[in-house]
This record gives C-alpha cells, sequence and structure tokens, in this order.
C-alpha cells in the first residue's frame, strides 16, 4: 500500500470529516472511495468516447431502417 500526503484548507477538512462520519466510514476510507469513483468516471468516458469513434451515422441509420414504424405501446408513450 502507498501513503500520500494532502494538504486541505481547513473547511474542506472540517466537511470531509463530517461527511465521513455520516457515511460511518474513516476519512481516509472515503477519500480512498471518492478517489476510486472519479477514476471510474474518467475510464468511462474514455471508453465510451473510443466506442462512439467506432461508430457512424450511416450504421445507426441501417439499423433503425430495419426496425418498423410501429407506434408505441401504450405503456411506452411520454
Amino acid at each position: 500500500m502507498s501513503m500520500i500526503s494532502l494538504r486541505l484548507p481547513k473547511s474542506m477538512y472540517s466537511d470531509l470529516k463530517d461527511v465521513a462520519k455520516i457515511e460511518g466510514v474513516s476519512m481516509n476510507q472515503f477519500v480512498t472511495i471518492a478517489i476510486a469513483e472519479k477514476i471510474a468516471l474518467l475510464n468511462t468516458l474514455d471508453y465510451l468516447g473510443k466506442r462512439a469513434k467506432r461508430g457512424s451515422r450511416e450504421k445507426l441509420l441501417s439499423v433503425l431502417a430495419k426496425s418498423p414504424d410501429v407506434e408505441p405501446e401504450e405503456y411506452d408513450r411520454l
């Protein structure tokens, strides 16, 4: 396990302490989870960006053209 040292403004430290207490975890656990969530978000955005580049409007329209042109069921209407 690695260690890092953080310098936080007093207000942020106080907020961190309060939120971690409400969540029932240590401040270390809370920060670790927050970092993991941010990394997961960035990785997801990167993945979706790469996937989007592989697609094309023409392919989408081709797939949509194959679907029947019918009204949605009552429970699917907005």
